[in-house]
């Protein structure tokens, strides 16, 4: 797909449009989703979103080349909301949206005891989620569920790479050491 992007880049930089929607229909559900994580209000995303790509098509010509498509629309999208963000002076993380979708299972009572066993199991990782600093969160999102790599979330993130390791050690340290108290608290309330 990486080549694909590429080849679309390059036609929408040369000024056709249809290569930019196949861009915006390709992108958009990525882009919606990692900027609900920064915003509460579904329509100011889909506003960003949209000014986006109004502004690409606008300044088409002095756009650069660029190594990954993803990336840039990410940076970019980063940049519209924290400015919208800034002009509202306020600043408000969203919950990760961890996907529910499971095997398919022909015994029903197998799978009803997985999906509590997996909701359970989301909402104790979405708890300990919530209580890390929203960096952290933010980077744990872009390595794990967007699965960039880490100079490339120094870049959308607009920090270096040791701040962007730092921000992963930290946060999975506190997740194992939040994870292992809540498993030994689980196991006593067992015995």
């Amino acid at each position: 797909m990486a080549f694909e992007d590429q080849v679309l880049w390059q036609l929408f930089r040369a000024g056709d449009r249809q290569a930019l929607g196949q861009l915006a229909e390709r992108y958009y559900r990525m882009l919606k989703h990692y900027g609900l994580k920064f915003m509460v209000d579904e329509a100011i995303v889909d506003d960003c979103i949209q000014e986006l790509y109004l502004q690409l098509w606008q300044n088409r010509l002095q756009i650069n080349e660029t190594e990954s498509v993803k990336h840039y629309l990410l940076k970019s999208i980063r940049h519209h909301i924290l400015y919208h963000l800034r002009l509202q002076k306020r600043l408000q993380c969203e919950e990760l949206d961890w996907d529910l979708s499971l095997a398919e299972d022909t015994d029903t009572e197998t799978l009803m005891i997985r999906q509590e066993t997996l909701v359970g199991l989301t909402r104790t990782i979405q708890e300990q989620m919530a209580t890390l600093p929203a960096r952290e969160r933010e980077a744990l999102y872009l390595r794990y569920y967007e699965d960039l790599s880490i100079p490339e979330i120094a870049e959308v993130m607009n920090v270096n790479r040791q701040s962007v390791s730092n921000f992963l050690q930290k946060a999975l340290n506190k997740l194992r050491n939040r994870w292992l108290v809540h498993l030994f608290l689980t196991i006593c309330t067992f015995l």
